[in-house]
């Protein structure tokens, strides 16, 4: 229980609910138990008048004896029938209540995830991350419902049932729950076989769920190379180790069950052997042992319903464990108080060190650099040199290692951290686009309602080079992008990429790699268009290609995450290091020219 203790606070936060939902609990068994005393009655009574009727039958009031027996059908009819709306009230408060709680859980779960670090997300994958939001909390979700549920109905149930057979006879009592220490003694026992080979369960079927994601997001690398008999033999490993592991689980379920059953049984039987003797001796009466019966009767699914409630139970423990690994580790990024000054922009890297936590591999070494408010600063080098490492800690994505970064003269760690990145609009390498309307996606950049307008729309599109694909479209901006906007070809995802950061309007636009995609004149373009932005608004142009850095005022050299040169084109250029080398062998002319 002590993963489950956690949850404690939303049982405590839905208190009303339940408390309302036991009372419902007490009274729907109340009007179960009551009837087992009036057949009973009933019984005795057929038991009596048949006697009566032998010794005496020409004195024998029958109108009055069916007058009683009416009277008592009745209110076993009605009992039952009271019994059936406090059931369903049971479950209108407690079942509903773990849709309320599950609700919470979700977002709170969903909540946490987005403040995680970028390092969290690279250390699980995603498929898992999904499923522990997903199908655990679906499983703890069992617990706060019909576990709760069919758990205080048992108990209340036992406890009225204990009652009433012991004011009809201690020393039956005593031997119909013979068998009860040992039905405990299986429950422990069993207990611990169901939480660890739930665990095992909830592994494997994460397990499934990442490489089925990892499979639909690469399913176009996967038919290029034809390797679809290759991972469909990989997902019948995969589905063939949760199938072991369920199986398992099942198989202790399945021996559970008949057991607790078996031990019900051997209890009834005590019940009919013992009491029969007993009214033999007329130490009761005949109605007793049917009174014992539906008591045992009664008992039978609450108690045959341990092992599913043991089950579900130890599963939930299982779920909820892996929920709070989650909830339980914090962002390595600390939240700061200030709020940024959205009319003044002076980023400044001194002696910045980063090793990325998840590798261990160092990116950066002692970097420094200044970009004044207007300026368009160009950052190149080769493969692995560290480019897009600088945009992530730009936007505090990752704190460095050594060194500080500062804006406006503050380390960016005093701001809030979504007021640090609002004044950026960023272009990612790996460009993302959401399963909805070009419009959508552009208009998701948007800093508030105000900018919002369909002219700025069309000029954000139109800057990026894309207003005239759109236009081609039949939906123009209405066309619906699929998934990871799989719609579009590479070089309009990326368009559509630049044009939702320009709808933005951030203080410093951040194109890392962005015209990776398109064509030279469609580059040529767009960095024309971006010229327009100088003096406005800073840049930073990350790329290997010399012709995405046209536009650059400062261009920031790196090899192997070292600063090796920085200054403008024609300082680089007349220093005939690593950028003159870059332009010779991309063909030096324009950039000259420029």
């Amino acid at each position: 229980m002590n993963a489950l203790a956690s949850l404690n606070s939303y049982l405590w936060k839905y208190r009303g609910r339940l408390a309302l939902g036991l009372l419902f609990v007490v009274g729907s068994n109340l009007f179960a138990v009551f009837p087992a005393g009036l057949i009973q009655e009933s019984i005795d009574l057929v038991s009596s008048y048949l006697t009566e009727i032998k010794s005496n039958p020409t004195t024998t009031n029958t109108q009055d004896f069916f007058q009683v027996l009416v009277r008592l059908s009745s209110l076993i009819f009605l009992f039952a029938l009271f019994k059936g709306i406090l059931l369903f009230m049971v479950r209108q408060t407690i079942i509903i209540t773990s849709r309320w709680i599950e609700y919470d859980l979700k977002n709170k779960v969903f909540g946490h995830y987005q403040k995680m670090d970028l390092g969290f997300f690279r250390r699980h994958a995603t498929g898992d991350l999904m499923n522990r939001l997903s199908e655990d909390i679906s499983n703890v979700r069992m617990y706060l419902g019909p576990v709760i549920m069919y758990g205080l109905n048992t108990i209340v149930l036992f406890v009225l049932v204990l009652v009433m057979m012991l004011k009809k006879s201690p020393f039956l009592t005593l031997l119909v729950f013979v068998p009860m220490p040992l039905l405990s003694a299986l429950v422990y026992f069993v207990n611990k076989r169901i939480l660890i080979q739930s665990t095992k369960v909830q592994e494997a079927l994460s397990s499934i769920s990442s490489f089925v994601q990892e499979f639909l997001s690469g399913i176009r690398i996967v038919k290029s190379y034809g390797r679809q008999e290759e991972f469909e033999g990989r997902f019948e490993n995969q589905s063939e180790g949760y199938r072991s592991e369920a199986v398992r689980l099942m198989i202790i379920n399945a021996v559970f069950f008949p057991l607790i059953l078996l031990l019900i049984g051997i209890s009834t039987i005590l019940a009919v052997g013992v009491g029969g003797w007993e009214v033999y001796q007329q130490r009761i009466s005949p109605g007793v042992i049917a009174e014992f019966i539906i008591y045992v009767n009664l008992l039978t699914w609450p108690v045959a319903s341990l092992g599913w409630i043991t089950s579900i139970w130890q599963r939930a423990e299982a779920s909820q464990q892996r929920i709070n690994e989650f909830l339980n580790t914090q962002s390595s990024l600390q939240d700061g108080e200030l709020q940024v000054d959205p009319n003044q922009f002076v980023l400044e890297f001194h002696h910045v060190d980063f090793t990325y936590p998840e590798t261990g591999i160092q990116a950066l070494k002692s970097v420094s650099f200044r970009l004044e408010s207007g300026q368009v600063l160009g950052i190149t080098g080769k493969t692995g040199s560290g480019k897009s490492t600088i945009a992530l800690l730009m936007m505090r994505f990752y704190d460095p290692s050594n060194g500080c970064i500062r804006l406006n003269g503050k380390d960016i760690k005093e701001y809030s951290v979504a007021s640090l990145r609002s004044v950026f609009s960023f272009v990612p390498q790996d460009v993302f686009l959401f399963s909805d309307t070009i419009e959508n996606n552009i208009r998701f950049g948007a800093q508030s309602t105000d900018d919002q307008t369909e002219e700025a729309l069309i000029y954000a599109s139109t800057q990026a080079g894309l207003h005239q694909n759109v236009m081609e479209f039949s939906e123009g901006y209405q066309t619906r992008l699929g998934e990871r906007g799989v719609t579009l070809s590479g070089g309009q995802k990326q368009r559509s990429s630049i044009a939702r950061a320009l709808f933005k309007k951030g203080n410093c636009l951040i194109l890392d790699d962005a015209l990776s995609a398109v064509d030279t004149s469609t580059e040529r373009e767009i960095l024309d268009n971006l010229k327009q932005l100088k003096g406005h608004a800073s840049m930073v142009l990350i790329s290997h290609r010399v012709s995405t850095l046209l536009p650059a005022q400062l261009i920031l050299v790196l090899d192997q995450g070292e600063r090796i040169e920085f200054g403008s084109p024609s300082e680089l250029i007349q220093l005939k290091g690593l950028y003159f080398q870059f332009v010779e062998q991309q063909g030096a002319s324009r950039v000259l020219e420029s």
